[in-house]
């Protein structure tokens, strides 16, 4: 009797300079599931990524000689695609809005834990397979408004809201299905990456930061409606194809 292959298990490359961090990441990773491959510095990552063969890297920003920023800007600028999650520190919010503009896929600040990191990397691969990430288009623009997710920003009447990045995510996933329902449970696990759904409103409460960005009147959504006992749909038109 033929059995059904066993699935892959994706491959990342976690790069940082802290031995120490580095360690505990590649052992957790691995207990998680995960193929890990690890990098000390940027030029080594380089190497390494070159060669090829990882789903998905986790990248500090600040090391020595060659940083995080350096080798984003040049796995892009050699056209590699793979999705890139930033590590930064607690106040470094130009780095990852360097980062986030230079292609980065997400960002986890540090200090974090592991659970939280995990959860991200399942959540950049699941979008990055499944092409939820709205075609790999970073600006929308809307009647009045204009998303940006490679700065991670909305643009309302031309004044500029900085978005989280969950609110950005579950942004870009209804967009990615306008005119759609996108339930709860969807968010949930495309946007947080959980594996068992937990009963919350966690959603809901970032849904909610999320229109007193992008609304104009929060009581009567025109972009973000809910569809009540299911989950949410975004209902506007991009102005330009």
């Amino acid at each position: 009797m033929k059995t059904d292959p066993a699935p892959m298990r994706p491959r990342i490359l976690v790069v940082d300079d802290d031995p120490d961090l580095l360690a505990g990441l590649e052992h957790n990773l691995a207990l998680d599931g995960f193929l890990v491959d690890s990098a000390r510095d940027g030029d080594e990552a380089l190497h390494k990524l070159r060669a090829g063969g990882h789903d998905l890297i986790v990248l500090d920003l600040m090391m020595p000689r060659v940083g995080g920023i350096d080798v984003l800007r040049a796995m892009r600028a050699e056209g590699m695609k793979t999705p890139v999650i930033v590590l930064s520190a607690k106040n470094a919010d130009r780095d990852k809005i360097r980062g986030l503009e230079l292609g980065a896929d997400d960002y986890v600040t540090k200090p974090f834990g592991v659970e939280e990191l995990e959860a991200r990397i399942r959540a950049v691969l699941r979008r990055s397979q499944s092409g939820a990430a709205t075609g790999g288009r970073d600006i929308w623009r809307f009647p009045d408004l204009v998303v940006d997710f490679r700065r991670f920003t909305a643009t309302r009447d031309g004044v500029e809201h900085q978005l989280s990045r969950y609110e950005a995510e579950i942004l870009r996933m209804l967009i990615a299905r306008r005119g759609q329902v996108v339930t709860r449970r969807e968010l949930l696990t495309e946007v947080w990456g959980y594996t068992h759904v937990p009963n919350t409103r966690t959603v809901d409460n970032h849904v909610a930061r999320l229109r007193k960005k992008i609304e104009q009147d929060v009581d009567a959504p025109v972009h973000v409606v809910t569809v009540h006992g299911l989950g949410y749909r975004f209902d506007s038109e991009p102005t330009e194809s």
